[in-house]
């Protein structure tokens, strides 16, 4: 999946991008490559900042959860434990991170926007934590990344509504730190990502670490959790109409079963 990821450096920036069509959706195969490019560059003494990207109208459609079984657990059935391994190594990275998102970024592609340590979105930026749209459970860490960035109480009404966010009120509550045109996007990552970079590496990222915490430790915990409560969910009737609902491009009708 590394023939999806593009990485270019410049004035100790790295920019990184994902390019998966038709809406960079991740699977387990992808979050793993990106967390191994994520650790080479923390190896990299020269960088000293990151900027993750995607390609395209859309950041990330959310996860893909078919093919790639060389990294599903060992009975083969799931590809849940493989991604979660994966985002608790994103969340483990070493290096600054600034997040460009250009489009939406729904489910476990808010999940991804959430890897960074800061968010600049463009305009036609929206989040979505849209699990329970689908009779689901929020999983890649979100019951704990969301509610540290936003606070309790907007996380549990995006977690809860899966209400669309758009980027001007992401602003206001804290998920997204500026706002920047579409055609400068980029650029606003990289010069955010450039003034972290201007300062003294080991003094940012031992500021980074004791600001982050036990946050990795807390992803690893979470997604145990999250994944439990999707596999048990996954059973039930209301899943299966929520998967129907959304192909046929409709609400679902819930059932309690």
């Amino acid at each position: 999946m590394k023939e999806h990821i593009t990485v270019t450096k410049a004035d100790h920036v790295a920019t990184v991008v994902i390019d998966r069509p038709p809406h960079n959706h991740v699977n387990a195969v992808l979050v793993n490559a990106l967390a191994d490019v994520f650790e080479e560059l923390g190896r990299d003494d020269d960088v000293r900042a990151i900027v993750l990207a995607t390609a395209g109208k859309v950041f990330c459609g959310g996860a893909d959860l078919t093919g790639d079984k060389p990294l599903a657990d060992e009975s083969g059935e799931s590809e849940t434990p493989a991604l979660y391994r994966g985002a608790y190594r994103l969340f483990a990275a070493t290096k600054p991170v600034v997040v460009a998102v250009q489009g939406a970024a729904v489910g476990a592609g808010l999940g991804l926007a959430l890897v960074g340590d800061f968010r600049v979105a463009a305009p036609e930026a929206r989040f979505s934590a849209n699990f329970v749209t689908l009779g689901f459970h929020a999983g890649f860490g979100i019951t704990a990344t969301l509610p540290r960035v936003v606070g309790e109480q907007h996380a549990s009404l995006m977690l809860q509504t899966g209400r669309r966010v758009k980027a001007e009120d992401a602003l206001r509550f804290g998920l997204v730190d500026e706002i920047a045109p579409l055609a400068d996007l980029r650029a606003a990552a990289e010069r955010l990502a450039g003034e972290i970079a201007a300062n003294a590496p080991l003094a940012v990222e031992a500021t980074r670490a004791t600001l982050r915490g036990d946050l990795a430790e807390a992803v690893r915990t979470r997604t145990e959790h999250e994944r439990a409560e999707q596999d048990r969910l996954m059973q039930t009737a209301d899943f299966r109409e929520g998967i129907k609902a959304v192909g046929e491009r409709r609400k679902g009708d819930f059932v309690r079963g």
